[in-house]
């Protein structure tokens, strides 16, 4: 039996993958490489937030792969970021650094959100044709988390292209080299900081590892987990929510002459087309039961929030965009602990770029058939790499 999750009719359209194996039941066992290895792949809505919150689901990589050999060389401030750790070492760290991104310091941020994003469409006028994802849904986030950070503007595509290969699916030897590039980078920058203070947000790191409230190797890594996810789901976010928009011209005509509807629209554009499609590794670190299947200790578990968020148990016509749903509930940004902490920021950012491109260009639309659009090679990530419109 081969992977579905590695067929590359899944890249371009996870949901048909998706719907055949929750047919068969909300967690499907499925191979996991070569040696007769699996993991176990949950689809289903109510047993995906369940194993969100379920403890006995751990994201400490290093105790999974602790002694076995696997070949690869990530730097440890990606393979040991806070995303691959369990209470008490991952409350500590989110503790830490979560003030940064609650409503109050992200609604102080519209503004600067705001000039970046009609910077951004300046140039744009009526007739032109542009990319979505090149010119406006990858610089946005990458522009203001650089700006968090304090990345100079000269380092940013660079970085930016490095956070793009840690998802280079079938590619190891280019995501093991881009998690060291991004991790010296990284630790150079907060060096920088520790000498030449600016009040950034990666300054203020560099004064809780001084404290020693965190270490001096988790503000690396905390600066290329911020780096990374603060923009490349809010990049698919950005591009999928247009697409999905211009799909249905109806629905693309209700933002444009009721704009103030965009703000709840969001949730049922994050629940549609989720920006992440499979999260984060979790193990288990117990047998268990989920969605009537029996988990054995020590297997990986694939959380599919892609697959979730369109189970017809819980959301009915799954497959249709409908502004008027109830969608507040999906699981594009997690559950639990582990739930996105830049997801304030990531509305803000989609909801404003929303705004701007919908008023000033009323008759956007594809440039090409639908058919020619590419996804990009990962299970991970939910994104388009390319989005051409015509204005």
């Amino acid at each position: 039996m081969t992977n579905p999750l590695q067929d590359p009719r899944f890249f371009q359209d996870p949901y048909p993958t998706y719907a055949e194996l929750r047919s068969a039941g909300p967690v499907q066992k499925v191979p996991a490489g070569s040696g007769g290895h699996h993991s176990y792949v949950v689809t289903g809505y109510a047993e995906a937030r369940e194993a969100f919150a379920d403890p006995r689901l751990s994201k400490d990589t290093g105790r999974f792969f602790a002694g076995r050999p696997s070949g690869r060389n990530l730097h440890p401030a990606v393979s040991e970021s806070m995303l691959a750790t369990d209470p008490p070492q991952h409350t500590r760290v989110r503790k830490a650094v979560g003030s940064a991104f609650t409503a109050g310091p992200v609604a102080r941020l519209r503004p600067y959100i705001t000039d970046v994003v009609d910077g951004l469409l300046s140039d744009w006028e009526p007739g032109m044709q542009v990319d979505l994802v090149a010119d406006l849904a990858v610089p946005l986030p990458v522009t203001v988390i650089c700006e968090l950070l304090g990345v100079p503007d000269s380092d940013r595509s660079t970085v930016a292209q490095w956070s793009n290969d840690l998802f280079a699916a079938g590619r190891p030897d280019r995501i093991d080299s881009a998690s060291h590039s991004l991790a010296g980078y990284m630790a150079e920058l907060v060096a920088s900081k520790r000498s030449a203070p600016d009040g950034r947000l990666l300054h203020d790191l560099v004064v809780l590892g001084d404290e020693g409230r965190i270490t001096e190797a988790e503000v690396v890594s905390l600066a290329v987990l911020l780096l990374v996810a603060g923009h490349e789901t809010t990049t698919n976010f950005i591009g999928n929510a247009l697409l999905a928009l211009m799909r249905q011209p109806d629905a693309l005509a209700r933002l444009r002459e009721a704009p103030e509807l965009i703000p709840t629209a969001l949730d049922e554009l994050l629940r549609l087309d989720s920006p992440v499609g499979i999260a984060t590794f979790r193990h288990s670190t117990e047998a268990l039961t989920l969605g009537g299947t029996d988990i054995p200790a020590g297997v990986p578990v694939l959380i599919a929030p892609g697959a979730a968020n369109r189970d017809p148990a819980r959301f009915a016509c799954p497959d249709r965009l409908d502004l008027a749903r109830e969608a507040t509930s999906h699981l594009a940004f997690g559950h639990g602990i582990h739930r996105c902490l830049g997801a304030p920021l990531a509305r803000a950012e989609g909801e404003i770029a929303l705004r701007a491109v919908l008023t000033r260009f009323p008759g956007i639309r594809l440039a090409v058939p639908g058919e020619d659009l590419r996804w990009r090679q990962t299970r991970l990530m939910r994104g388009l790499e390319a989005l051409p419109v015509l204005l």
